[in-house]
């Protein structure tokens, strides 16, 4: 979760069909209702589960693609660059990599600053992720299993307080909620006008900018984001194009020691790329 919230942060996070009446009447609660237990539920979760996950991260940017390996610890987290276009590093990238990844392990203020930057992130997300039962309205769309597919809309009585609350505040879409452990499964949305700064002054993101994110259960009764997309355009001041085309692909996760070290996160990253080079 605290990956969803960043994510929220980063890129600041139809129609309202209804489920069938007996459905409806089965969930006991309306749509808003749900979405607000399940915020709750997301944001408690964030607050009390402080484990620690190595996971693979495949990513996209602008047509540039990346796969890393990440491990978390206690002083955040610490990447490795496995391949780069669909090719594995060659010699001098390797090393540029080693000398990235001590320079981190030998000056942990440099990994601070990283880590508190990911941490002002992780709340900014979390206050716009808390108040979207207010900046929405929901409806039921849909019921398979344990999953429900519930729509969204801009709340035309909520009033933004901030620029990011106003983006968020653009979108529309739906957001797919497991009633069983009441935890966000999917969510995506897109801006339905532009959305101006300033009077317009300051910049704009295009309307039909879009986002997706996805959850999953990687362990017994703990989630993580699993999908990111996330495509916007629009000028910033003086002119300058905004153009975000990204996704993410976070796989492969297992569980490791909440106490590790960055050294000894470093180590185990190092090892990963020696048994993969000589197999």
């Amino acid at each position: 979760m605290h990956k969803l919230a960043t994510v929220i942060a980063t890129v600041i996070l139809v129609g309202s069909n209804a489920l069938p009446q007996s459905d409806a009447e089965r969930l006991g609660v309306s749509a808003n209702e749900l979405a607000r237990k399940v915020v709750t539920n997301e944001l408690k979760f964030q607050n009390e589960d402080h484990g620690h996950w190595m996971y693979r991260l495949e990513k996209e940017e602008s047509g540039r693609k990346q796969v890393q390996e990440v491990l978390e610890t206690n002083n955040g987290s610490l990447s490795r660059l496995l391949s780069i276009g669909g090719h594995p590093l060659d010699a001098k990238q390797q090393q540029k990599e080693n000398q990235r990844m001590q320079r981190l392990v030998s000056h942990p203020d440099e990994q601070r600053k990283l880590q508190q930057t990911s941490n002002k992130k992780a709340e900014q997300g979390a206050r716009l992720f808390n108040i979207l039962p207010d900046v929405f309205v929901f409806g039921y769309a849909g019921r398979q299993g344990n999953l429900v597919t519930l729509t969204f809309r801009p709340n035309p009585n909520f009033q933004p307080p901030s620029l990011e609350a106003r983006v968020f505040h653009g979108l529309q879409g739906k957001m797919t909620v497991d009633i069983r452990q009441e935890r966000l499964a999917a969510i995506n949305g897109q801006l339905m006008e532009d959305v101006k700064f300033g009077g317009g002054l300051l910049g704009h993101l295009d309307k039909g900018g879009k986002f997706e994110v996805r959850q999953a259960e990687v362990a017994p009764g703990h989630w993580e984001m699993t999908v990111l997309g996330v495509d916007m355009k629009g000028k910033a001041l003086f002119f300058k194009t905004i153009g975000v085309q990204e996704t993410e692909n976070h796989s492969d996760f297992h569980r490791v020691p909440d106490d590790l070290t960055l050294a000894e996160a470093a180590d185990i990253l190092n090892r990963q790329i020696f048994i993969a080079d000589n197999r």
